[in-house]
């Protein structure tokens, strides 16, 4: 069940991260809260499923009210997941280097949200969609990786035509 919300998470934060950033912050919660329930108590799939839909609904709930706060707190939480995701496919994510790739890429995910928000958007939402995707299939690592490399492309041309077609429009 897990694997399925995680395809369809990947595949919409791949295809829509931007344009729906309501979606995308809420897949930041809902991914935190998995890994949390996952790492945390060692329960099950259902638990896992639970506190990632709580702290999913929570975000989204931050994202439509307060936007800046959900801004910084999801570019932290992204970032983070994402670099410490990225670390693990190369065997650096445990012990105090998981904390130093979590933060480095929590500071980077903030830096990017602040700075250039479109582009970090489409960027966080493609690696974070494509990794989503990756570990839901259970690629092996160089695979993953590469896959991962290729779906992030994607995400990312489909995600900036779409931008300039809207700005064309306007």
């Amino acid at each position: 069940m897990l694997t399925v919300v995680n395809l369809i998470l990947g595949a919409g934060l791949l295809l829509s991260g931007r344009k729906l950033f309501w979606l995308f912050v809420a897949a930041v919660g809902f991914l935190a809260g998995a890994q949390l329930a996952l790492r945390s108590w060692d329960g099950s799939e259902w638990t896992a499923l639970v506190a990632g839909l709580v702290l999913g609904v929570i975000f989204a709930a931050l994202a439509l009210f307060f936007k800046s706060l959900a801004i910084g707190v999801a570019g932290f939480i992204g970032g983070g997941t994402a670099l410490l995701s990225l670390a693990s496919l190369v065997g650096m994510d445990s012990g105090f280097m998981a904390w130093i790739a979590f933060f480095i890429g929590g500071v980077l995910g903030i830096v990017l949200l602040t700075w250039l928000f479109d582009w970090a958007i489409i960027l966080l939402s493609s690696i974070g969609g494509g990794l989503l995707i990756v570990r839901s299939l259970g690629m092996p690592n160089m695979v993953g990786f590469i896959a991962l490399i290729v779906l992030a492309i994607v995400g990312i041309a489909i995600q900036a035509r779409v931008m300039k077609e809207e700005k064309n429009n306007a």
